[in-house]
C-alpha cells in the first residue's frame, strides 16, 4: 500500500523544509510505504528547487492558479504514481505531522475520507469572525453529509484512491467544501479526528472574512444544486407557490366579503408567483431525471 502526502506550495521555501522534515520524521517510524509529493502553484521564488533537494516529487502548475485547481492536479499526480491513499496538508506547518498516522488508521478501519478537526480538537490561533463563521458552516454541513462535521474547512485529509478516481470537482474556490458534499452524496464513508492545529500567517487566499463568505456560500449553493436539485428547486418553488397561493385566497376574500379583487395588480403578482412556483419546481423534476 502507498501513501502519497502531498502539499500545494505557492512561494514556500522558508516553511517548507520543517514541513517535510517533519513528515518524514514522522512516517519513517510507521509501517508505511510513502512518497512526499510537492504541487507548486507557480511560485516565484525557490519552493521548487527545496521541494526537490529534500527529496519531494514535484509538479509544478507553471503559473498560480489558485487553491482549488492546485488540489485536483495534486489528485491525477497522485493517481498517477499509483496511490492508495492520499493526505493533503499544508506547506505552512498549520497541521502537525504527527496526525498523519492518525488519518491512515481510520481509513484502514474502513473510512474513505478522513478529516482533521481543529474545532473538535485544539485550535492555537483564529480570528472570532472567522471562528464563528466556520462553525455555521459545520453545521450546515453535518445536515447535507448526514454526518457530524465539526470543521469543514480543513486542509488536512487523508482520502482512498477510489474516492480520488470517482470525485470530480466544479468550483475553483471551496475544495474543502465540494469534496465532503460530493464524497456523502456518493456515500462515501466519513470520519473526523480531533487535531491540534498551530499558528500560521494570514490567509494568501481571500481579502477578509467577508470575501470567504460570500464565495464559500456560492459554491455551497452550486454544489447543492447541482446534487439536489429536486430539493434546491423544490423549496423555492414550494415557497413561491405558497406566497402566491396565500396572496389569491387574500384576494379570493375580499372579493368575497367586499365584492372587489383588492387591486389589479395583486392579481397579477399572485398568478405570477404561482406560474414561477410551479415552474421552478418542474426545473427541479427534470434535473433531477438527469442527474
Amino acid at each position: 500500500m502507498l501513501v502519497i502526502i502531498t502539499i500545494p506550495a505557492y512561494n514556500e521555501e522558508e516553511t517548507l523544509p520543517a514541513v517535510i522534515s517533519e513528515i518524514r520524521l514522522i512516517m519513517n517510524a510507521t509501517k508505511y510505504k510513502y512518497k512526499i509529493h510537492v504541487q507548486d502553484d507557480g511560485s516565484t521564488d525557490n519552493t521548487v528547487l527545496v521541494a526537490k533537494k529534500l527529496g519531494a516529487v514535484v509538479h509544478s502548475n507553471g503559473r498560480n492558479k489558485g487553491l482549488a485547481i492546485t488540489f485536483q492536479e495534486e489528485i491525477k499526480h497522485c493517481l498517477d504514481e499509483k496511490a492508495d491513499i492520499i493526505v493533503h496538508t499544508d506547506a505552512d506547518g498549520q497541521y502537525p505531522a504527527e496526525y498523519i498516522p492518525k488519518l491512515l488508521e481510520e481509513i484502514e478501519k474502513g473510512a474513505d475520507l478522513v478529516i482533521g478537526s481543529r474545532f473538535s480538537g485544539e485550535l492555537e490561533d483564529m480570528p472570532l469572525i472567522k471562528r464563528v463563521g466556520n462553525m455555521a458552516f459545520a453545521k450546515v454541513f453535518t445536515q447535507l453529509c448526514k454526518t457530524k462535521i465539526t470543521d469543514s474547512t480543513t486542509g488536512f485529509r487523508a482520502f482512498t484512491k477510489e474516492l480520488a478516481t470517482d470525485i470530480h470537482f466544479s468550483t475553483d474556490f471551496t475544495y474543502t467544501h465540494e469534496q465532503l458534499i460530493r464524497a456523502a452524496r456518493l456515500k462515501f464513508r466519513i470520519k473526523e479526528i480531533p487535531i491540534y492545529a498551530r499558528k500560521t500567517r494570514e490567509s494568501r487566499l481571500m481579502k477578509g472574512p467577508f470575501d470567504y463568505a460570500v464565495k464559500a456560500w456560492i459554491n455551497i449553493f452550486r454544489i447543492y444544486r447541482d446534487y439536489n436539485p429536486l430539493a434546491f428547486f423544490g423549496k423555492i418553488g414550494i415557497t413561491l407557490l405558497a406566497i402566491g397561493s396565500i396572496l389569491s385566497l387574500w384576494v379570493l376574500y375580499i372579493f368575497i366579503t367586499e365584492g372587489i379583487v383588492g387591486g389589479i395588480p395583486r392579481v397579477i403578482l399572485s398568478a405570477m408567483l404561482i406560474l414561477a412556483g410551479i415552474q421552478i419546481i418542474l426545473f427541479g423534476l427534470l434535473a433531477d431525471m438527469k442527474k
